[in-house]
């Protein structure tokens, strides 16, 4: 991940994109999912993490993983 390490994240979930100079804002789970993707979790780990912090079910926490992950692929922050 070592993409989401060259991003400028706040911790009100304002995220910079050096490489192109682009800004983002994301939610709090937004914020939640990057961390633990910089930390190396697995999506296992991630989802787990999401279901105690937020309060919802493994399958709405999977989901929000996976749509999470998508759009950080789309906007080439990760591979």
């Amino acid at each position: 991940m070592t993409k989401l390490n060259s991003l400028a994240i706040s911790d009100n979930g304002f995220i910079f994109k050096p490489s192109t100079g682009e800004s983002f804002t994301t939610n709090d789970m937004g914020l939640f999912i990057i961390n633990l993707l910089k930390e190396g979790k697995s999506s296992d780990t991630i989802i787990s993490a999401i279901t105690d912090e937020f309060e919802v079910d493994a399958i709405t926490a999977e989901r929000d993983l996976y749509d999470y992950l998508d759009f950080l692929r789309a906007e080439k922050m990760i591979d």
